[in-house]
């Protein structure tokens, strides 16, 4: 059977070449990056080659790059790094963040209101955007840390990132932002002169930017001092301990080269235009149908669309057995009976929520998979709701 994947936002797949740069670091070179003798100062030069493959992705320097284990630790250690001196102290500390980030945020933000920091949620609006009156109605005197993700990874929508870490940065609050979703299909200018001057701490991960997973990076601006949540070694400027996943982070590395080469190359546009195209057709092609997020910015390969009168699980299962894979929402969230936490704080009705399916593109769709995509979707869609005690075929497509 065909297969065709369209859920990138909750794993890429493996480029070749980025497997072919990691695989002698499994064999050949296996040395410890932190010992003298010459494999170990092999394993030295590829992280530092990735390091600054990475900074070059992200216009900063390499000492401002720590490797971590993904997006999720990337995260977690930006919101406890820089709030957990203030627990310890005891010396008031509040931090913002918003109902929509991703659960590594909303958790990390949790656990840290249980150790006395005070939290705010900021709501966003029905279209899933975070406006910079809602963050400056949040911000208190003692706000240290603001934390809001730079594009959703269940609507795609993209915030103004720019504009609110500046805001920030007035009130003297420190900003991290999330972009795991926009690490290799938006540009990402941290220099002094760039877009994102004002951001302070910025999360990656590997495998949503077609390296393996168990990779990322926390960018930490050198002004930013940040408590480590591990303790041992002196690895990465004695912010993250531990011996350095030396194949990982070469994959990383070369993945951040081939997103340089991608974007440069209108790979976003070509996307975009993918993205376009599949959602267009859906649209043109299915009554009831829309876009969660419509008229706002969002991430070029992504588009959630509810199909009312029908399970997004049923749908998801529907279409995977014709050989395509998308999403209900978060891959995070997989088997959970819950709502998606993103689509509610958008006022989604339930009955809405559970009928909203992601659709993620990758660089390897092709515009064959479209179409075939666009072959599939509405029988299963029409073959669904014709199971709903709630649907109604319209009066012409009886006729």
């Amino acid at each position: 059977m065909r297969r065709i994947y369209m859920d990138a936002n909750a794993t890429t797949p493996l480029l070749p070449e980025v497997f072919e740069a990691m695989r002698p670091f499994w064999i050949e070179h296996f040395g410890n990056a932190s010992s003298i003798h010459q494999q170990g100062q092999q394993a030295r030069a590829a992280v530092d080659h990735a390091r600054d493959s990475v900074a070059r992705l992200l216009h900063c320097r390499t000492s401002e790059v720590v490797f971590t284990s993904g997006g999720t630790e990337s995260d977690n250690l930006a919101v406890f790094g820089v709030l957990q001196p203030y627990i310890t102290s005891g010396e008031p500390a509040h931090l913002i963040t918003t109902s929509i980030e991703h659960h590594a945020v909303l958790h990390a933000a949790e656990a840290l209101r249980d150790r006395g920091i005070e939290v705010t949620f900021l709501e966003c609006t029905p279209q899933g955007l975070i406006t910079p009156d809602a963050l400056r109605a949040g911000l208190r005197p003692h706000t240290k840390l603001v934390s809001i993700m730079l594009a959703n990874n269940e609507t795609g929508v993209v915030q103004p990132i720019a504009e609110l870490a500046a805001i920030a940065h007035a009130h003297g609050a420190l900003f991290h932002t999330d972009a795991v979703q926009a690490a290799g299909k938006l540009p990402l200018d941290l220099s002094k002169t760039g877009e994102l001057k004002d951001v302070d701490l910025l999360s990656i991960s590997g495998h949503k930017m077609y390296a393996p997973q168990g990779t990322g990076v926390l960018f930490t601006r050198r002004n930013v001092r940040l408590s480590p949540m591990f303790f041992g070694g002196s690895h990465e400027r004695q912010r993250r301990p531990g011996t350095e996943n030396v194949a990982g982070i070469v994959a990383l590395g070369k993945a951040a080269e081939l997103a340089q080469t991608w974007m440069s190359d209108g790979g976003p546009d070509r996307l975009g235009e993918l993205r376009d195209r599949l959602e267009q057709g859906i649209l043109s092609a299915i009554e009831e149908c829309g876009v969660n997020g419509a008229g706002l910015p969002r991430a070029v390969n992504t588009s959630n669309l509810y199909f009312d009168h029908v399970e997004a699980e049923a749908l998801v299962i529907a279409l995977d057995l014709k050989g395509l894979a998308v999403s209900g929402g978060s891959a995070c969230q997989s088997g959970a009976t819950e709502p998606s936490h993103v689509l509610t704080a958008m006022g989604l009705s339930p009955a809405r929520e559970r009928a909203s399916v992601r659709f993620s593109l990758s660089r390897l769709t092709t515009a064959e998979e479209v179409d075939y995509a666009l072959e599939i979707i509405p029988t299963a869609v029409d073959r669904l709701r014709s199971l709903s005690p709630t649907w109604k075929r319209p009066v012409a497509a009886l006729a």
